[in-house]
């Protein structure tokens, strides 16, 4: 199960998400479900569609497994979900 305390190490795949916060503005309150994540970006499913969104540039806020959200910034997990635990 995916806490507060663990989430930086594992993959955001499956989590609801809403971007809080970006330099693209167009992006701010946009929400989805991640359905996969790379190095640089995150990608959520909104409306049936496939939205690919920087993670550098934005911040972003999760629903965590029990209910719980939590806010973290891009460029604090800007790196690939195998090697994110390595490096935060």
């Amino acid at each position: 199960m995916r806490t507060k305390k663990n989430i930086l190490y594992s993959t955001f795949v499956g989590l609801q998400v809403e971007i809080v916060n970006s330099s693209q503005r167009d992006l701010v309150g946009m929400k989805g479900r991640v359905v996969d994540e790379t190095k640089n970006l995150i990608i959520i499913e909104k409306e049936g569609k496939e939205v690919k969104i920087p993670k550098v540039s934005c911040t972003f806020r999760f629903t965590l497994d029990n209910s719980e959200t939590i806010d973290i910034e891009g460029r604090k997990i800007a790196f690939r979900p195998h090697e994110r635990p390595k490096k935060v």
